[in-house]
């Protein structure tokens, strides 16, 4: 067994409303900086130890669409690094 760090991103999926992003915007357009578009995301940072980097890949995919992300409204990455 080795130690990994998944990283799970999960962020709303285009055309769903994001009132954070939304506000946020607003309030950085306020203060003179220019954009096109902004997302919010959530990170989670999971530490975890597997047979490999597939193997921890695999069990944090489970976690994200069994609770960190809705599959329906979300989309999210795993990002696996040996720790």
């Amino acid at each position: 067994m080795s130690a990994y760090t998944a990283t799970v991103t999960v962020r709303l999926k285009r055309g769903v409303l994001d009132p954070e992003a939304e506000t946020t915007k607003r309030a950085l357009e306020r203060l003179g900086f220019e954009l096109e578009s902004l997302r919010s995301a959530d990170r989670f940072e999971i530490d975890l130890e597997a047979e490999d980097a597939a193997a921890a890949a695999d069990r944090a995919d489970e976690m994200a669409e069994r609770l960190l992300a809705n599959p329906t409204i979300h989309d999210y990455e795993v990002d696996v690094e040996e720790r």
